[in-house]
């Protein structure tokens, strides 16, 4: 999930910091799902803001 979210931010110039912004997500949340899951309203603001389904998100 975490690579697909960097892919993301790569692709569309936009650093991980400024998606957490944007998700309303505390400084370091999304990098912190390397280690914990993530909430599922997390979930839904950055697949609102990057236009990835939660499923594209949390597929391998």
């Amino acid at each position: 999930m975490l690579e697909k979210i960097k892919e993301w931010c790569k692709a569309n110039n936009t650093p991980v910091s400024v998606l957490e912004k944007m998700c309303g997500l505390g400084n370091g949340t999304i990098s912190g799902w390397e280690k914990s899951t993530p909430r599922v309203d997390s979930l839904m603001a950055v697949s609102k803001i990057t236009g990835l389904s939660i499923d594209e998100l949390i597929r391998k």
